[in-house]
């Protein structure tokens, strides 16, 4: 078992193609806004039908906010190390510390001739690559004196002024299969980055010994050298076989591949942009939550167990509003503070049912207290994404906001890019919605109605409210068509979204108001 314990990064392997150049910053616009942490491109300066690497990793940088670049990896022998350097550290500025350098010796070797560079052996590649990334390292390094000198077998560097000196300290990874260059992965590298399409069974595990016993004998960490990973595979609703299923199956095959093989990294090779949707929302979270929960339970074993220390008395602690404690119930539902934005009322909150008295006699575990808090906490998430729906719309209406288009064909005018960037964000706290509100019909509902009928009125009341607040999101949806397509759009947006917050928030503490304390007194989880 090689677990690293590397915090896990998700990323997108974009085709660069020239033929559509607009769709492979839109795809790489996309990755960010669904949450995904790197972006990469492919880097082979003699094929035609690609765009530069270089050239279109500064363009998306300029047209993104938060998402990491780099290439999947620099060919360096038609990239002369010394302007790479430069080159890195001038994006890395730019884009304030989010680039990465992933550097590979060469391959296609005719090719790479036909462009004028020099054609290498295999061990000669290696030497070259090493020599590279000296020059690179000393060009970033600015607090030593006097200029670059290195006079390689390849590369030579005499008295080159150093700097600029990048944002953050860059990595290099390391596009590595064979023994020579995974030791020197393990030697000089900050990271191993392969496709998991060209290895072997095993070929993980055998890389993975050699980038440690070399980095050992240089006196370096194994956990000092990132392991990262393409990937490929395909979505669907049966097990077809390795990364091609649902994305549950995803999910338990990456994180045996975090756990087992020591993988920190996962980039996903698709143009795809349900294929980044799903690997952004559905199999990042999962692999997080798997690779977490295992590690927790081995954190555990090797603890020591500590003597329990003497009950001491303290003073009574009022329990926060999500709390699961035993005794009295203690979860307190939200209240609805009555505040109202919108002039409009969706129904007659005076017409509400309201349930069985809770028996102030009855005592509660922390167990049957649970769920309520857990139906809170996920209130409050939806209430806090809410919030961030409306500072997203004033920042918008006051043009702060300089976020990239998320398709190809919206690649003009600062406020129609942040008009699409908005929509992206509220069409999916939308979704959000619908679905927390289809678990509770389908699920937690009849449930509740099946074990105390008094819930029946309570009950059917929120479902109805769901019906009421499925029209209102599908108002915000219409508003969003309009205010993309229209400069005058905001002020119905903002009026859909105010309507949207009065409905929402009041139903949210209707429902814990009335449900908290029965899905403790029925046991439902």
């Amino acid at each position: 078992m090689s677990d690293y314990g590397q915090d896990l990064v998700f990323g997108s392997f974009v085709t660069p193609s020239a033929d559509n150049p607009g769709r492979a910053v839109g795809v790489a616009v996309l990755a960010e806004q669904v949450g995904l942490d790197l972006v990469t491109f492919q880097d082979h300066p003699y094929q035609s039908a690609f765009l530069d690497t270089w050239t279109l990793l500064s363009f998306v940088a300029a047209r993104t906010n938060r998402v990491h670049l780099a290439a999947n990896v620099t060919n360096l022998p038609l990239r002369p190390p010394a302007v790479l350097a430069r080159s890195v550290a001038s994006l890395d500025l730019l884009s304030g510390g989010r680039v990465s350098l992933g550097l590979g010796a060469g391959a296609f070797w005719d090719a790479i001739e036909a462009m004028g560079g020099r054609r290498l052996t295999p061990g000669q590649g290696v030497r070259a690559l090493e020599e590279a990334i000296e020059i690179v390292r000393q060009l970033w390094d600015v607090e030593t004196r006097g200029g670059v000198r290195v006079d390689g077998e390849f590369y030579r560097v005499v008295g080159a002024k150093r700097g600029p000196a990048p944002a953050h300290a860059v990595p290099i990874w390391l596009g590595a299969y064979k023994p020579r260059m995974l030791q020197l992965t393990g030697r000089r590298a900050d990271g191993w980055l392969p496709t998991l399409g060209y290895l072997q069974p095993g070929d993980l595990t055998k890389g993975n010994a050699i980038i440690d016993d070399a980095a050992q004998q240089a006196g370096r960490s194994p956990q000092d050298v990132r392991r990262l990973l393409n990937i490929a595979g395909e979505f669907s609703t049966v097990g077809r076989g390795p990364l091609n299923g649902p994305a549950e199956q995803w999910a338990e095959e990456l994180a045996e591949l975090a756990l087992e093989e020591g993988v920190g990294t996962f980039i996903l090779g698709s143009d795809d942009p349900d294929d980044l949707r799903r690997f952004a929302g559905e199999v990042a979270p999962a692999v997080r939550e798997l690779v977490a929960a295992e590690r927790d339970r081995g954190a555990a074993s090797e603890r020591t167990p500590e003597p329990e220390p003497e009950p001491v008395a303290a003073p009574a602690v009022r329990a926060s509003r999500a709390t699961a404690t035993g005794g009295a119930f203690a979860v307190v539902p939200t209240p609805d503070d009555g505040v109202r934005r919108s002039e409009q009322q969706v129904w007659d909150e005076s017409a509400r049912p309201t349930g069985p008295a809770p028996d102030p006699e009855r005592t509660y575990t922390p167990q049957e207290q649970a769920t309520g808090a857990h139906l809170v906490q996920i209130h409050d998430g939806l209430r806090a994404e809410l919030a961030q729906i409306h500072d997203l719309i004033e920042q918008v209406a006051a043009g702060e906001i300089d976020a990239g288009a998320a398709r190809s064909h919206i690649n003009t005018m600062t406020m129609r890019q942040n008009r699409w960037t908005l929509g992206v964000y509220c069409e999916s706290y939308c979704r959000i919605v619908t679905t927390h509100h289809t678990i509770e019909d389908q699920s937690l509902f009849p449930r509740l109605r099946a074990r105390d009928p008094r819930l029946g009125p309570v009950v059917d009341r929120l479902e109805q409210e769901h019906h009421v607040i499925h029209d209102v999101l599908e108002g915000v949806d219409r508003a969003l068509v309009a205010y993309v397509g229209s400069p005058d759009g905001i002020a119905e947006l903002r009026a859909a979204v105010d309507l949207l917050t009065d409905a929402l928030l009041s139903h949210l503490s209707y429902e814990e108001r009335e449900l908290v304390e029965p899905l403790a007194r029925l046991g439902i989880a």
